[in-house]
């Protein structure tokens, strides 16, 4: 069973030490790999970030890392940039994204769907790729089932790996197992997890992704939300939960969005380990 983690850059007011100061730690956890998300402030400086902090995770700590690229609003050029920058580095994997729309971004680009951006790199560049998923459905999907298709066509144009979308219903996430089986999809699915540590930030994160709230999961954040320590501990504890029961079911790996924290991480991690090892 793989075990990985997610970083993101820091904002281009903040120092980059506010996101390498937690490298030392996250990698004495020793996860399969730390994926770091595209970097803030658009065009060729996001990729120059994520390109500067996946090769620190390499050379300096000896984790192996995946690069975030998504496509919407770039260029053919742009890309070919980045991903030069990438394989220059020795930077193999790649985390290939449509991307999110936003209104300080052009969304007119040489590549329209994250599947348009794999076959691209599979062509050009002997990355290995990765692809993103939803269990509860992209936003943007007409429905289950045109979702699905599209994230088949993800892995017919290369994507060699999946990494879940956030969230807190386990069933939700096998009932998402059982389509992609159906649906010809056997690359492996690993299980996003995401501890509730900041109400704010999470019901954010839920208003972009469209994950729905269990009724045990709403009861965490209005008994706690007023109560930082207290929702602290408590989301960490449904986190470890969630994955428990996910070993229990043979997934193929948990991918645990550390929010830059790696006091989380730790937590989590010293209370599953042994599951993530029998599992494997």
């Amino acid at each position: 069973m793989l075990y990985t983690f997610e970083v993101f850059p820091p904002k281009p007011t903040s120092p980059v030490e506010r996101v390498t100061g937690c490298f030392s730690a996250l990698a004495s956890l020793q996860p399969d790999f730390i994926s770091v998300t595209y970097g803030a402030g658009g065009g060729l400086n996001g990729g120059a970030i994520t390109c500067a902090l996946a090769e620190r995770l390499k050379n300096e700590f000896g984790v192996r890392p995946v690069a975030h690229l998504p496509c919407i609003g770039y260029t053919r050029e742009e890309i070919i940039r980045t991903a030069d920058a990438l394989a220059s580095r020795g930077i193999r994997d790649v985390l290939a994204l449509r991307g999110d729309r936003t209104d300080d971004r052009p969304q007119e680009g040489d590549f329209r769907y994250a599947a348009d951006l794999i076959a691209f790199l599979r062509e050009h560049w002997g990355f290995h790729i990765l692809a993103a998923c939803y269990p509860e459905t992209h936003p943007e999907a007409a429905s289950p089932a045109a979702d699905i298709r599209h994230l088949r066509e993800k892995v017919d144009a290369g994507a060699e790996h999946l990494i879940s979308q956030l969230f807190f219903d386990n069933t939700l996430f096998y009932r998402f197992l059982e389509r992609c089986d159906i649906a010809g999809i056997s690359v492996p699915i690993e299980a996003g997890i995401m501890p509730v540590v900041n109400a704010k930030q999470i019901r954010r994160m839920v208003g972009l992704c469209g994950a729905s709230l269990p009724r045990k999961f709403a009861a965490v954040l209005a008994r706690f939300e007023d109560d930082p320590k207290s929702l602290r501990d408590a989301g960490i504890a449904y986190a470890i939960d969630q994955i428990v029961d996910l070993a229990a079911h043979g997934v193929d790996g948990v991918h645990l969005y550390t929010m830059n924290d790696p006091e989380v991480a730790r937590r989590i991690t010293d209370a599953t380990r042994s599951l993530v090892q029998v599992s494997a």
